[in-house]
């Protein structure tokens, strides 16, 4: 014999009916919670066409990405250990605004923000290095 799906419950007669009053906690949360946001494949792309051209420089080491509930976060490093040099944030609640896309330095300064992603990302085009 074969057992019902989950959330519902078998007659003494064989007929299948859903089960009243029992839910399960889980599938409740996560249907309440909205997918994360995430970064769409030619927004990855544009990124990591930077991030390449970074690390070919010696300039980049590591990446992560964040796909969080408001916004999505890839983040750069000289070293995995540290803090990451720039974040570049996709905040979708800011779209109607400044723009969702931002770059931010590590000590939390925006430094470029705006709808086009690719024109975002022309701020590492300069030379982003710390004076000696």
């Amino acid at each position: 014999m074969t057992e019902p799906p989950e959330g519902q419950r078998r007659e003494s007669d064989g007929q299948e009916r859903p089960a009243s009053g029992v839910v399960d906690l889980t599938l409740y949360r996560q249907s309440l919670d909205p997918l994360p946001v995430t970064f769409h494949r030619l927004e990855l792309d544009a990124i990591l066409w930077i991030y390449g051209r970074m690390v070919g420089e010696g300039e980049w080491r590591d990446y992560a990405i964040d796909h969080l509930k408001d916004k999505a976060v890839f983040s750069v490093f000289k070293r995995s250990g540290e803090y990451p040099l720039y974040r570049i944030e996709k905040d979708p609640k800011l779209a109607a605004k400044q723009g969702a896309f931002s770059v931010v330095a590590t000590d939390g300064r925006i430094l470029k923000r705006g709808h086009d992603l690719k024109q975002v990302l022309k701020v590492f085009d300069k030379a982003l290095k710390a004076l000696d």
